[in-house]
């Protein structure tokens, strides 16, 4: 009678909105034949098999994907370790290797030997190597007493927890092996992922950015799109393919899988799937938290990154020394700002809000006689109504003194240089002073102008002042309002030219002679310890306020999944390795408007405007469209296609990841979604949500016709 009710049960919760819809996940490739999800996706018309996609005992498309520096993927596409991502995600390296004299944001880059590929300090790429499933472990130490259910979430238990696990394993002391635990499904899960790091990654190709970038700011997050949104890089190892730093003797690696690149075409509706590693999302969010959202970490991004970004492209646009060194800072910052306008609005739009309130309904009903979940989405929003005014606080604090503003002083350090001073104690005033001159050195880069910096501290810190109350604000602000009456412009010139590290000759001087009396006149480090005293206090009563926050989560997370059984569940993204399905789709975001699910070079064409940086067109790849030179990548009706949709579930860290298809072959790059819905990573909208890709015709095109780097074609698998 037990087991009637729960398939009763079962089957009536498939048809509620807590159900899994189309399209919709995040899967863990390790759990694909534990959750039967090959079968779904062979009848979305897949052809493979689970082995062919993640073979724990053997090679696979897993194999052909990896973290591309710090938060993207990049997929292999050649037997000698070519990569292939995004040209927003190799941004930071083409901005390293740019000059005013070497430009290659604005003129490109295209390697055509081996030798004039580009080393690039710093850049690394990250293959999966293992994936150990480490929950019994975890909760073994938690039932024995040796960490409590809290803490082991927390990333010092889980890096100790990693750290013993690979001294154990067999991988120890091998080259460039890293080991990382992680919670999943809010800690009722947990995973060891064992990395394979190589640090020798070389620039090998970039568009101009009127190629990668076209559209800029104004097509972020936009359809219909024509960005040429790629980059290409090589990892080398050495000689026996195994990671290595920098050296001229290490060779390109010979990668055991990579994707071969189809040319065929597509057709509304074909199988598509993807590979990488989504950042963060945020699905189980309850109502308030998503208020909470939406009213401090949004709000808080759009206003002040706001202030900084309008002081950015005043400076960008007057100097190309200047657009050289903020680009990468100034894209990094505008993505997010964009991305919390639209999210706050899709939020609204799509009623988000309504469709939380109906699932928490349901949950209730759920729960009830179960004393496990009664109540608990209660005693979270009970918590963040407490906490939200905190929150708020502390992402405007963040956003502006530590966001915007670069420049600072370690007060901790001038504490040392002080002490050292007032002892006599030699060593540590001679380590202290190395110390500072590595902060001198990391503040004044060749990415920072000390004159930009300045303009956005007198904008930023009068706008902080309007959003929070003044009892919210750092004591500094006490000083401008008592020492320099209430003038904000007169305390930031105070601070940029007469602090220690204003200036070399400032700094110089103070490391010739150093005084008490000096670091207790300077502005800067008065500044730096008010600032950091203020946050750190603000952090701390955040933190305060969150106490059983986790493991109510954990609860809540946990009660979702088996009130949804027998329809599996996937966790929140983490910058693990996920897999989503799908299918190339058009969409109609409104009355009487439809999107086709391709665009063309036609579309860049109508979009040329010589007078805007963002809709440039290159003069070279003006006469092939017109020529309509597209050779063997065009359409069958002779057109030349840009990029294309589908429907799978992505967020930032799949940017650079490929689109596959059915017979495992690479038919895209992903890079973007779209505007309509940009609440996306909060609650997936089933007839609205759509990725954005890059279609390899015209990434190869670019690299064949534009650039004529037939060195690069002949290197790839290209199937027709």
């Amino acid at each position: 009678m037990k087991l009637t009710k729960y398939l009763i049960a079962a089957i009536a919760v498939l048809t509620t909105v807590c159900s899994v819809r189309a399209d919709e996940g995040m899967w863990l490739l390790q759990l694909m034949k534990q959750q039967n999800s090959i079968d779904m996706m062979k009848k979305q018309g897949l052809k493979l098999e689970v082995d062919d996609i993640y073979n724990p005992n053997g090679v696979s498309l897993k194999d052909a994907v990896g973290i591309f520096g710090g938060g993207c993927t990049g997929e292999i596409i050649s037997p000698e370790g070519l990569i292939l991502t995004n040209h927003h995600c190799g941004y930071g390296a083409i901005q390293q290797h740019s000059s005013v004299e070497h430009d290659y944001l604005t003129d490109g880059f295209w390697a055509k030997s081996r030798s004039e590929e580009l080393p690039t300090p710093g850049l690394k790429f990250r293959f999966v190597h293992r994936i150990v499933d480490i929950t019994d472990l975890v909760n073994a130490k938690i039932k024995a007493g040796e960490v409590t259910e809290v803490d082991a979430l927390t990333a010092p238990f889980l890096n100790k927890l990693a750290k013993e696990e690979l001294e154990k394993s067999d991988l120890k002391g091998k080259p460039g092996i890293e080991v990382k635990a992680l919670p999943f499904y809010a800690g009722n899960k947990f995973y060891l992922f064992y990395y394979k790091v190589y640090s020798d990654v070389r620039m090998v190709a970039a568009p101009p950015s009127s190629v990668g970038k076209f559209g800029g700011e104004t097509d972020n997050w936009m359809w219909p799109r024509h960005t040429g949104d790629f980059s290409m890089f090589r990892i080398y190892a050495d000689k026996n393919g195994e990671p290595a730093e920098y050296s001229q003797d290490n060779v390109p690696l010979q990668t055991p899988k990579y994707l071969s690149i189809s040319i065929k075409g597509l057709q509304e509706n074909d199988y598509a799937m993807i590979m990488g590693f989504p950042g963060s999302t945020s699905r189980y969010l309850t109502r308030s938290e998503v208020k909470e959202r939406m009213e401090a970490d949004n709000q808080a991004m759009i206003d002040m990154r706001g202030v900084r970004l309008d002081v950015l492209r005043k400076y960008m646009n007057a100097s190309d020394k200047t657009r050289i060194q903020y680009a990468n800072k100034f894209a990094g910052s505008s993505n997010y700002w964009k991305n919390s306008i639209g999210m706050n609005k899709a939020i609204i739009d799509n009623d988000v809000l309504g469709t939380k309130a109906e699932q928490e309904k349901k949950f209730a009903e759920f729960a009830k006689g179960k004393p496990e979940y009664e109540g608990v989405v209660d005693k979270i929003d009970g918590i963040i109504a407490k906490r939200k005014p905190v929150s708020r606080q502390l992402e405007y604090l963040y956003e502006a003194l530590s966001g915007a503003i670069e420049f600072g002083s370690p007060y901790m350090v001038m504490d040392n240089i002080k002490t050292a001073l007032e002892e006599k104690n030699d060593s540590l005033l001679t380590a202290s002073k190395a110390q500072l001159e590595e902060v001198f050195n990391s503040i004044h880069n060749k990415d920072y102008d000390h004159e930009v910096d300045r303009a956005v501290a007198k904008a930023i810190l009068p706008a902080l002042a309007q959003k929070l109350k003044p009892e919210e604000l750092p004591t500094f602000y006490l000083t401008i309002r008592d020492k320099y009456k209430g003038d904000y412009n007169v305390f930031v010139d105070d601070l940029y030219d007469n602090s220690i590290l204003a200036n070399r000759a400032n700094f110089d001087k103070f490391m010739k002679k150093p005084t008490v009396k000096a670091i207790e006149k300077d502005p800067a480090t008065a500044y730096s310890r008010s600032k950091l005293e203020k946050l750190n206090a603000v952090i701390m009563e955040n933190r305060t306020l969150s106490n059983d926050l986790d493991l109510l989560h954990k609860a809540y997370i946990r009660g979702l999944g088996e009130m949804k059984l027998p329809v599996p569940s996937y966790p929140d993204a983490n910058f693990t390795l996920r897999l989503t399905y799908g299918n190339v789709k058009s969409y109609s975001p409104r009355d009487a408007v439809h999107y086709n699910y391709y665009t063309t070079t036609d579309g860049i064409l109508e979009k040329e405007n010589p007078e805007d940086r963002e809709f440039v067109v290159p003069a070279k790849l003006k006469e092939l469209i017109l020529n309509k030179d597209f050779g063997r990548y065009a359409m069958p009706d002779g057109t030349m296609p840009v990029c294309f949709l589908t429907t799978n579930d992505i967020t930032g860290g799949n940017s650079g990841s490929g689109v596959i298809n059915a017979e495992g072959h690479l038919i895209g790059t992903a890079f973007d979604g779209n505007s309509e819905a940009m609440s996306g990573d909060i609650d997936f909208e089933e007839n609205l949500q759509r990725c954005i890709n890059l279609d390899t015709r015209y990434f190869l095109w670019i690299v064949d016709k534009y650039a004529g780097a037939k060195n690069l074609i002949n290197e790839m698998t290209i199937i027709k």
